[in-house]
């Protein structure tokens, strides 16, 4: 089991979470009038699945990196902690808005109850810093399922 931590700056994982709850309730919001903005679901699932597997393609987080931080408008929060946790939570993320969008044509309920209970996550680990998706990866972890 790894523990070794390295810098991370949260802002960037808040960033990350404002916009999967934005993105998500735009989506949810819109869809009552205009069908097709449900297709934000899945093209956000795919930038989740994306990012969590090369970094330099998680759009929120490099939002952040490139225009959010150097104009001063959010603030760097470094600290000493491990980025696996995180990375795993997001690609769970992404799972979670696949699935939801392989429903949102027949049972498109479904597929918005899916997308919303991750925006709600992603709200609960804003607000309040309890990350579910890091939780299930040190359970994982310990018990030997999972390898940083």
């Amino acid at each position: 089991m790894s523990t070794a931590t390295q810098v991370v700056d949260h802002s960037a994982l808040k960033v990350n979470q404002t916009g999967i709850i934005a993105t998500v309730l735009v989506a949810f919001a819109a869809s009552a009038i205009f069908k097709p903005a449900l297709v934000l679901i899945p093209l956000l699932a795919i930038v989740l699945l994306l990012g969590t597997f090369a970094p330099q393609l998680a759009l929120f987080k490099q939002f952040y990196f490139k225009v959010l931080k150097p104009s001063g408008i959010v603030k760097p929060r470094p600290v000493q902690d491990r980025p696996e946790p995180h990375n795993f939570a997001q690609g769970l993320g992404g799972v979670f808005l696949a699935v939801a969008s392989v429903f949102l044509i027949p049972v498109t309920f479904i597929g918005l109850a899916l997308a919303l209970l991750v925006a709600v996550l992603a709200f609960v680990n804003l607000a309040f810093g309890y990350c579910l998706g890091c939780q299930i990866f040190f359970q994982l972890e310990r018990r030997g399922l999972l390898r940083a």
